[in-house]
């Protein structure tokens, strides 16, 4: 789990300039709130440090190259995609 200081951050990490990704990711953050464990927090990092345009593509399923040992966080936000 993680503590309020770090879902604080991975919050304001997770602010982005695509509003497709802001949309996603805020979802998934207000669900799971401080619920992740350090493997899907990790997971996340990575992928949020991905350029918006190539985050979008991954996470609406357009695009299947996606970091290593992130599949898991990619399944998570396609799910939260499909989920509104």
């Amino acid at each position: 789990m993680l503590t309020d200081l770090q879902l604080s951050r991975l919050r304001w990490r997770c602010r982005r300039g695509f509003l497709e990704n802001d949309i996603v990711l805020t979802r998934l953050l207000d669900r799971r709130g401080a619920g992740f464990s350090d493997i899907e927090h990790e997971q996340l990092l990575t992928l949020i440090a991905l350029d918006d345009n190539d985050l979008w593509d991954i996470i609406a399923g357009r695009k299947n190259d996606f970091p290593a040992n992130t599949s898991e966080m990619v399944s998570t936000l396609r799910d939260t995609l499909s989920t509104h």
